[in-house]
């Protein structure tokens, strides 16, 4: 008789609980936000621009009192929309040396695209909240025996409390980065939702066409 193996859903093995109020929740109880961050071409600065870059950097990070984690997220770039728009426009005009134009610069972004793998690349910062098991500050002798048995006095109410204040403490760890990292000349701003899913969506399927990608709004939240 054959023993079929048992398969094991791919969701245990990605320690995500769920994303809510724009944050990563893990299976742990911990937190983490994500920061999407602009680019800069350090070597086209001056000496002296690279100097104070570094300095600066250096600043900010002897100002954290928590880790944050800096990851690049580098991807075949889909051009895919590009080239749709470009027929379309092809489509629209009337001109026909201006046409031949345009469909002479498609076959020239097709075939370099073909012949050269050009990548986009993407910087992100992740923000931690670890949820520490130390007794809170107040309590008393019978909050601390309660809680040895698992025992809480406001059920769930206490538990989104709790969670109301650690997103607290993350908003301002957020802020804290943004701000040091504007003094770098590097703007900085937090995934919602939607963006953090397109975003881990890429990461687990490296082999498939990026779905949407995540931008960089002109708008700030």
């Amino acid at each position: 008789m054959i023993n079929k193996q048992e398969v094991i859903p791919t969701q245990e093995f990605i320690n995500i609980q769920s994303i809510e109020n724009d944050t990563v929740m893990l299976k742990n109880g911990n937190l983490r936000k994500v920061l999407l961050v602009s680019g800069t071409n350090f070597n086209l600065k001056s000496e002296e621009e690279q100097g104070m870059i570094i300095y600066a950097f250096q600043g900010f990070l002897n100002s954290l009192d928590f880790s944050i984690q800096f990851f690049i997220h580098s991807r075949k770039l889909n051009i895919e929309d590009y080239l749709e728009k470009l027929g379309e426009r092809e489509l629209q005009e009337e001109n026909e040396l201006l046409k031949n134009q345009i469909r002479e610069y498609q076959e020239f972004i097709k075939n370099l695209v073909a012949q050269n793998a050009i990548m986009r690349k993407q910087f992100f910062v992740v923000i931690p909240y670890d949820v520490t098991q130390l007794p809170r500050a107040g309590m008393d002798l019978s909050d601390k025996i309660l809680g040895l048995f698992g025992k809480k006095k406001s059920g769930e109410n206490q538990e989104n409390k709790e969670l109301k204040e650690q997103l607290e403490q993350l908003d301002q760890r957020i802020d804290h980065v943004v701000n040091g990292l504007h003094q770098i000349g590097l703007r900085a701003v937090p995934l919602d939702k939607e963006e953090l899913l397109e975003l881990f969506y890429n990461l687990y399927n490296p082999a498939t066409t990026e779905k949407k990608g995540v931008v960089m709004s002109n708008s700030s939240r």
